[in-house]
């Protein structure tokens, strides 16, 4: 992980979740050690009201491995300050031969490490166009890992 003050906010936060799922996907290593590496052991995400700690965040793993969706997370706009990052981007993902977009509205802290602390995000599914979804780069990190969002 890169600290969060190293490098343009928009690629932080691409860089984040796609690495996230990158790994998760390509590897048969112990979930837990992926999400340990990415994220801080207190950490919390609350996805439109749903709380998950660390222990959710490992579980809500499973689902992303076995559907595997493939994504591509295109960041509108995202500004930093200190540990701070608020951005706006949009998850266009394909599973089961069915497209999704899903708006996110993401506010988090992240650690000096570059890993996860807190996150809130806020959630909407727009029209998808289909196909675009592009090379596989789902996540638990993004809104729902059953819909192929991490």
């Amino acid at each position: 992980m890169h600290p969060l003050g190293d490098t343009d906010p928009k690629q932080f936060i691409a860089d984040f979740f796609t690495s996230f799922t990158e790994e998760l996907l390509e590897s048969d290593e112990d979930p837990a050690l992926i999400v340990d590496r990415y994220h801080t052991p207190d950490v919390v995400q609350i996805a439109d009201g749903h709380r998950m700690d660390r222990d959710k965040l490992v579980a809500h793993t499973r689902p992303v491995r076995k559907n595997r969706p493939s994504s591509r997370m295109e960041v509108h706009e995202a500004i930093v300050d200190g540990d701070r990052i608020a951005a706006r981007y949009t998850m266009h993902v394909r599973q089961r031969s069915k497209d999704l977009a899903i708006e996110v509205c993401f506010f988090g802290r992240f650690a000096p490490d570059g890993r996860m602390r807190r996150a809130h995000m806020l959630t909407r599914t727009v029209p998808a166009h289909g196909g675009n979804a592009g090379p596989r780069q789902p996540g638990p990190g993004s809104p729902d890992g059953n819909e192929g969002a991490a």
